[in-house]
């Protein structure tokens, strides 16, 4: 078992998704070297998505450039010739030999590599309904028809994601209800059946849904499974997101492997994983 892809415990298996296609904790963001390598090996692998002036979009999660690449501006304002000769920046802010790719550039290199069956690359959309066009939205029509079933489409609004999806039915959907003030009002209300409820309603076609862990940790301590509830509902859960593989971030992933999540996403599965595993081993 590779336990940098994903755990079994108790005869459930729990995916570790590569948040940002980070394998290891000191990994850069949006590598196209170890998207593929994740894609290969059968792994869960999460890339963002914004806007770009040309109508199309970029592997990126930030709307300015300054943070991960050797750009400056909005990205909405960068056209995609000059996106593509940009460098990303490595976690210490230097730039990298690898350059920013588009939507179009990562369903190349997947089309020519090919996937592993069951790598599942999940495609982050980072802006809402508002930010898209006709125009927008064909672009990623065009990108993603020939390899749509290796990805996974997901947003905290789920009126984009059915824009972008509508000419895609072979498009695995995703759907996360924790953006804006969401979880303060869950935490407020405490109305966990409401927020399953309302979920599932809004993006209904939506397989997997992806929530905040400390909302879930929360629910618990409540007396309130979110996960099972999600389940009986039909739908897969991941959580998000532990960025270390230390005490506290394994910690978390027990109690989450305890309620049978269905995936964890982190910035280290590599560290992760081999945790749980030594974990599994000792228990």
């Amino acid at each position: 078992m590779h336990s940098d892809i994903y755990i079994e415990r108790n005869g459930h298996r729990t995916w570790l998704k590569w948040h940002r296609a980070r394998r290891r904790g000191s990994d850069p963001v949006f590598t196209g070297r170890r998207i593929l390598e994740g894609m290969a090996a059968g792994a869960s692998v999460e890339v963002d998505l914004v806007v770009h002036a040309d109508k199309g979009m970029a592997v990126l999660h930030d709307l300015t450039l300054e943070r991960e690449t050797t750009g400056a501006g909005l990205v909405r304002e960068t056209s995609a010739e000059v996106l593509r000769s940009l460098n990303l920046r490595g976690n210490d802010g230097a730039p990298l030999p690898d350059k920013v790719m588009l939507l179009e550039d990562l369903a190349a290199l997947l089309a020519r590599d090919g996937s592993h069956p069951d790598a599942l690359l999940q495609l982050d959309y980072k802006e809402d309904a508002g930010a898209l066009d006709p125009e927008t939205i064909a672009s990623f029509t065009t990108a993603l028809a020939p390899v749509g079933q290796n990805f996974i489409l997901s947003s905290g609004d789920a009126e984009a994601v059915d824009l972008l999806s509508a000419n895609l039915p072979d498009l695995n959907i995703g759907y996360d209800p924790c953006h804006g003030d969401a979880l303060a009002r869950l935490s407020a209300t405490g109305d966990f059946a409401g927020f399953v409820a309302e979920a599932v309603a809004a993006s209904p076609r939506a397989d997997l849904i992806y929530l905040a862990y400390p909302a879930v940790l929360e629910a618990e301590a409540r007396g309130f499974d979110l996960i099972a509830a999600f389940h009986a509902a039909g739908r897969r859960i991941d959580a998000y997101t532990i960025q270390r593989a230390d005490d506290g971030g394994v910690a978390v992933a027990e109690r989450l492997l305890a309620l049978k999540v269905d995936q964890i996403t982190t910035d280290d599965p590599e560290g992760l994983g081999a945790a749980l595993a030594r974990e599994t081993e000792t228990a």
